[in-house]
């Protein structure tokens, strides 16, 4: 026989309670008990909400934590939560009923020792240095003597007060201040932003100093985060970056143009001092206007080499001079002989008869017919002659004049003309033409 089934109600004579009242005792307990901790792990699946609001875990080798961070939390973080980063946080232990777990409600986060944080940074620099962040190439050159400059800074402590005052003791200029908070969990947004700002105004300065004053290795993590390197790097203005003291390094020396030791180092790289300009350009004068006098000194002594073998101008026209004069003589005697002559002339005229005149002009009209007859006479009495000879020629060469020497001319009876014994047969009737005419013939071949 089977034992009898016994509901635990008939075993003991604890009271019921339902889901929620249990719950909120388990929440009552655990956050009396633990409600102020210090956890430290490694940060495991970092989720920003919309809400501003932080999920993260905790973990290490034994265990998982989820962890909450609020967002007016979040906004005073003094780093920038990321995966697998080692941390301390300091909160409060609660628990979250809708899903039967517990969490750490995080007040405060920092990294856990100073070599987990150099070994961050070491990881981030290597990361950024791939990218070309920090080459040498992309490095601008300081200008001489900018005429704005623009400080991303607090406005309020005493960095910007030491570059005002050392620009305004070397070199007086134009200092946009981009006002920024240098330290705390916004301190990295805002400086990037003010980087990105001097860039984009209508009319940028010619230099940017991003500067911070001391402060502890935590202080100066804000000038480590990324944005602010990428905001340095991407820089078209030349950027001077004065964080800390000499011995403070931090990413964004390596994303600057140029890294100061100082805040006030800085701005002595960003201007020269006015009166070492002033004496610069005093002695630059000086020595322009020496070599100008020892250049005009040198092509004058080397036109006056040049010019010793040439003759001078009043010599090198005496010639000239001599030819114009005698072709001025020359056409003013070849002038009046011209002008003597058409007067003669005309005085002749004016003696003769308009008969003289029309008697002497037959004259020279009949000695131009006559010459003319002459001269075409000449002509035609040539060619009659070359006729003449030819047509002796032609008549030497006629077949005539070879038949009166005793030659014929033989005939076939189609009148074709036989050069050869080879072209008659037997009985051919030929024609025999002789200087006198011709005759009929029959051929007997031998």
């Amino acid at each position: 026989m089977p034992e009898p089934f016994n509901h635990p109600s008939s075993l003991t004579n604890t009271p019921e309670i339902s889901v929620g009242d249990l719950s909120l005792a388990i929440k009552k307990t655990i956050e009396g008990a633990f409600g102020f901790v210090r956890v430290r792990g490694e940060l495991s699946k970092v989720t920003l909400a919309k809400s501003g609001h932080l999920y993260t875990a905790l973990k290490d080798d034994v265990a998982v934590l989820d962890a909450v961070c609020w967002k007016g939390t979040v906004l005073r973080l003094g780093i920038k939560p990321e995966e697998g980063m080692e941390v301390v946080c300091t909160g409060r232990l609660t628990t979250y009923p809708g899903r039967s777990n517990y969490q750490l409600v995080i007040e405060s986060m920092e990294l856990a020792g100073v070599g987990a944080i150099l070994k961050m940074l070491e990881e981030r620099k290597k990361k950024l240095a791939a990218e070309g962040l920090f080459d040498a190439a992309r490095k601008k050159p300081l200008p001489f003597l900018p005429r704005i400059i623009g400080v991303v800074t607090s406005p309020t402590g005493a960095v910007i007060r030491d570059i005002l005052h050392r620009i305004a003791d070397r070199f007086p200029c134009h200092v946009i201040v981009w006002p920024a908070v240098v330290q705390g969990a916004s301190a990295a947004a805002e400086v990037a932003r003010g980087i990105a700002g001097l860039n984009a105004l209508p009319n940028p300065p010619d230099v940017i100093i991003v500067a911070r004053g001391g402060g502890s290795f935590e202080d100066l993590m804000p000038f480590n985060e990324e944005v602010v390197v990428r905001a340095a790097a991407a820089s078209k203005v030349p950027l001077i970056s004065a964080v800390g003291h000499e011995t403070d390094v931090t990413l964004i020396d390596f994303a600057a143009d140029i890294r100061a030791p100082t805040p006030t180092g800085a701005a002595e790289m960003a201007v020269p001092v006015r009166d070492n300009v002033l004496a610069q350009v005093l002695d630059d004068e000086q020595r322009l206007l020496q070599t100008m006098s020892q250049r005009l000194e040198t092509l004058r002594d080397r036109l006056k080499t040049a010019a010793r073998p040439l003759a001078s101008p009043a010599r090198l026209l005496e010639a000239p001079t001599q030819r114009l004069d005698r072709a001025a003589m020359q056409t003013e005697h070849a002038f009046e002989k011209n002008l003597t002559r058409s007067e003669s002339k005309l005085v002749r005229l004016a003696l003769r008869t308009p008969a003289d005149v029309v008697n002497a002009a037959s004259l020279k009209l009949k000695n131009a017919n006559e010459r003319l007859a002459t001269a075409q006479t000449k002509m035609l009495d040539k060619p009659v002659r070359d006729v003449d000879g030819l047509a002796r020629i032609l008549e030497s060469l006629s077949f005539k004049k070879v038949l009166e020497r005793g030659y014929a001319v033989l005939r076939n009876d189609q009148g074709q003309l036989v050069g050869r014994k080879n072209n008659l047969t037997e009985n051919q009737q030929v024609t025999i033409t002789l200087y006198d005419g011709d005759a009929k013939a029959s051929i007997t071949k031998a």
